[in-house]
């Protein structure tokens, strides 16, 4: 007959020694190994995919940034970001959507004011912006609000602005925005796009700001 102490002892090691393994191999050497494989194959992903400029970063290529002049590229607009309102000690901003249908009456009318407000800032001598240029990206958030890629057709709207604001070439500009126009990933994922921050540095950089 067995002793109940024996059993629960024996059970009791058994699973303190399944804890111990389970701890190193999950907790210390799987980390560790995709930690040092990432480091030796995507270095520059694996630290976040940051993007320098002078020497010091200033953001990372797959988190949007919002706060940009007219002097530079804008980014999708960013309704689905909120402030923390729970931890007032920390300054956080919160990233989701705006959760609003499509016939939302206040989502039609943020993209309507979205709308007039690209066509106005983005409006040049000799080269006003029609509505109907105004591509989708330009007057609705992503899912997170921290999309960091616009299309190339909303970043060439915003060429001519640009360029004046920059006393800049158009053509120089518009070339500008074609190096940094993605294709598809692997030729047939998702759709061209262009990331802001990357353009913008580049643009801060061809004007030595």
């Amino acid at each position: 007959m067995n002793n109940p102490v024996t059993n629960t002892a024996r059970l009791l090691g058994a699973g303190l020694r399944a804890l111990l393994v389970l701890t190193v191999v999950c907790g210390v050497l799987y980390p560790l190994a995709v930690t040092g494989v990432a480091q030796a194959l995507f270095p520059a992903k694996a630290d976040g995919s940051q993007i320098t400029s002078d020497g010091r970063v200033v953001g990372s290529s797959l988190i949007g940034q919002q706060g940009y002049g007219l002097d530079y590229f804008q980014p999708r607009p960013a309704n689905g970001l909120g402030e923390n309102s729970v931890n007032t000690r920390y300054q956080l901003i919160l990233s989701g959507a705006t959760n609003r249908s499509g016939d939302n009456a206040e989502l039609i009318e943020w993209v309507r004011e979205a709308k007039a407000k690209v066509v106005r800032d983005n409006s040049t001598p000799g080269h006003p912006v029609r509505p109907s240029q105004v591509p989708a990206d330009a007057v609705t958030s992503s899912g997170s609000g921290l999309d960091p890629d616009i299309s190339p057709a909303y970043a060439r709207l915003q060429v001519h602005r640009v360029a004046e604001r920059n006393d800049l070439p158009v053509a120089r500009v518009r070339a500008l925005v074609d190096a940094h126009t993605e294709g598809r990933t692997l030729g047939f994922m998702g759709e061209p796009r262009v990331n802001v921050l990357e353009l913008n540095t580049a643009l801060k950089e061809l004007t030595g700001r």
